[in-house]
């Protein structure tokens, strides 16, 4: 009975307080990850169509759209999946949310750049669709 008092008088509490104590995770409902689901969705099917159905004439106003979505998309994953917020994890959650979208920019702008010069520099000036398929 002594060694019992004395093991509460440091603070064991036994063995099943602590599995989360002290973490404030946010795990997700039902609710919550259809909701993820159905933004994700939605979020997919919409670039799909705007590339398919041909919807917007100017090429790069469509490819700025799909980041724009891409980039939505991102932030519903990290949300509604990952659960990250301003509060969990003393706000380190959102250093993270931040990084990725600082590095989802850089990715995305630095590969539209290269493709743009590629096709700039790389083409031939007198290529035409039907040349292309004259190509060996």
């Amino acid at each position: 009975m002594a060694s019992h008092a004395h093991s509460n008088a440091h603070g064991d509490h036994g063995h099943h307080d602590h599995d989360h104590h002290g973490s404030h995770a946010n795990h997700g409902t039902f609710g919550s990850y259809m909701t993820g689901f159905v933004l994700s969705v939605i979020l997919t099917a919409i670039p799909f169509w705007l590339v398919m159905g041909n919807v917007i004439a100017d090429k790069q106003v469509t490819a700025i759209l799909i980041m724009g979505l891409g980039l939505v998309q991102i932030v519903v994953h990290m949300i509604f999946f990952l659960h990250m917020d301003t509060k969990s994890e003393g706000g380190w959650n959102m250093m993270a949310l931040l990084f990725t979208v600082v590095l989802v920019l850089i990715t995305l702008s630095g590969s539209l750049w290269v493709m743009h010069n590629l096709n700039a520099y790389m083409m031939p000036t007198q290529m035409t669709p039907e040349a292309a398929k004259q190509l060996p």
